[in-house]
């Protein structure tokens, strides 16, 4: 799909409290929503893993993954992006759904996952902008500064098929698929 900032996008909410749901959103440089069926593959591998989760998606961008999680019953979502206009369009995305369990941060992601969390997340969204080299501090630092439960879910994004990205050693390869030219992969921590 061809970006160009300031171009309106639709994503779709596929299943839970706000199935099919429509929300708009401004592209920006290096955003690549997660498509309908890669959320919908996700979210059956997740099945039974996404009510009552608490939810991390540092790379916000459209948020699509952090809204389909609260429509299917996560128990809190925090999502961060360094775009105030992603940020504010995501706020009012959750203002319209009357969803009070879902926080948006205006922070880059690498930022935020420096710092320490208050309680780890048992379900965490990587899928940085591709080709900036943010995939691997980020998997790193959700590792090392307490982000993550011991048994946490971690999905990835990526160029890169998963026998080719560097992930801590506690995490084990759980699925994998590829559309197109994107690698998306679901890791279970070991810890």
């Amino acid at each position: 799909m061809r970006q160009d900032k300031g171009r309106q996008s639709q994503l779709r909410i596929i299943a839970g409290t706000w199935r099919s749901r429509r929300f708009t959103f401004t592209e920006q440089p290096g955003l690549r929503p997660t498509p309908d069926r890669v959320r919908e593959t996700l979210f059956n591998w997740l099945s039974g893993e996404i009510e009552g989760a608490r939810c991390l998606d540092p790379f916000a961008g459209s948020g699509a993954l952090i809204l389909e999680a609260l429509s299917r019953g996560a128990s809190f979502a925090l999502s961060a992006d360094s775009s105030r206009e992603v940020v504010a369009t995501l706020r009012g995305h959750l203002s319209t759904l009357e969803c009070d369990n879902g926080e948006v941060r205006q922070q880059d992601a690498l930022s935020l996952l420096a710092s320490t969390p208050e309680s780890p997340f048992d379900v965490v969204f990587l899928d940085p902008p591709f080709r900036q080299e943010l995939l691997e501090p980020a998997c790193a630092a959700v590792e090392d500064n307490g982000w993550l439960t011991d048994r946490a879910w971690v999905y990835t994004e990526s160029e890169l098929p998963p026998d080719r990205q560097t992930v801590p050693a506690s995490w084990r390869l759980h699925r994998e698929k590829r559309a197109g030219q994107v690698w998306y992969t679901l890791w279970r921590r070991q810890a």
